[in-house]
């Protein structure tokens, strides 16, 4: 993280502490220069705001002035996604209801917190799906790794400099259900492709696994019905919630804890519009 000249700041394990670089002004703007040029993208007063993927998977994101008033600011992502047995997540009698769940094409979403473990914990849990069937994999930054003989992966993409050549996450479900997926894995839900993934699941896709920030899962049904709503379709309220309640089967939530330990903290079903009920065999 680099908030304009000065230390530079760095996250490790869920802490973040000042590095001892220390930059100024001038080269800043040189790394910026260097970061947008090779992705085709641009900064300006014109475009103050730049997302996009470095060559090695990183989240970069840009702000500059007169939007950063302390500025120009930077923070890349890097994606280093440990891959780890569902045994570093949950008790043995939960990863075996997870595999079985995961095995027999139920609807999984995993929810949790920002840094909680969400996308590991869903590389863990596709590992049970059967090597025969074709699995779609819709991303917003590529980070899945999955160990799987037959995975076709799509990352969505921002708009050129210019403006054009943008796909969305939305984009990409409507697409990947051309695909004949098996499984339809969303790395996570955060906008209008909840509905489209929701109508999916209600039209035979079986077997999707996707991420969603949320407290619970309980509120995990409320922020989809908020995403589906930002869908645009207009559909009613009481529509989408039947909709979700026919098409999720089980939210598993994922916490941090104060050690830095990630565990699954609850594993609860869907039994009717905004209802759940904790699985019996979960430790919550």
């Amino acid at each position: 993280m680099i908030n304009g000249p000065g230390p530079v700041w760095i996250e490790r394990h869920g802490r973040i502490t000042r590095h001892g670089l220390v930059l100024e002004r001038h080269e800043i703007e040189l790394l910026i220069e260097r970061i947008v040029a090779p992705i085709g993208r641009r900064v300006d007063r014109r475009s103050p705001l730049v997302d996009g993927r470095l060559a090695d998977g990183s989240r970069v994101n840009v702000v500059v002035p007169p939007i950063a008033l302390d500025g120009p600011y930077v923070t890349i992502r890097r994606f280093v996604l440990a891959v780890q047995e569902l045994e570093a997540f949950a008790s043995p009698e939960d990863c075996a209801l997870l595999r079985d769940r995961v095995a027999r094409g139920a609807n999984i979403i995993v929810s949790g917190g920002t840094g909680a473990g969400k996308t590991t914990l869903l590389n863990a849990a596709a590992a049970a799906i059967d090597p025969s069937q074709r699995i779609v994999t819709v991303e917003d930054a590529a980070e899945l790794q999955l160990s799987h003989p037959h995975v076709v992966r799509l990352e969505a993409r921002s708009a050129s400099a210019e403006g054009v050549g943008e796909l969305s996450i939305r984009d990409l479900v409507r697409n990947a259900l051309r695909m004949r997926p098996d499984r339809l894995v969303v790395g996570e839900v955060r906008g209008g492709e909840a509905l489209d993934l929701i109508q999916a699941l209600n039209t035979g896709h079986r077997g999707c696994l996707s991420t969603v920030h949320a407290n619970g899962p309980v509120d995990v049904l409320r922020r989809l019905e908020t995403l589906a709503l930002l869908g645009g379709d207009g559909l009613p309220l009481e529509a989408i919630r039947s909709q979700i309640a026919a098409a999720l089967d089980t939210i598993v939530h994922v916490e941090r804890r104060a050690d830095g330990q990630r565990q699954v903290v609850e594993i609860a079903e869907v039994v009717g519009p905004g209802a759940v009920q904790p699985v019996p065999a979960a430790a919550c």
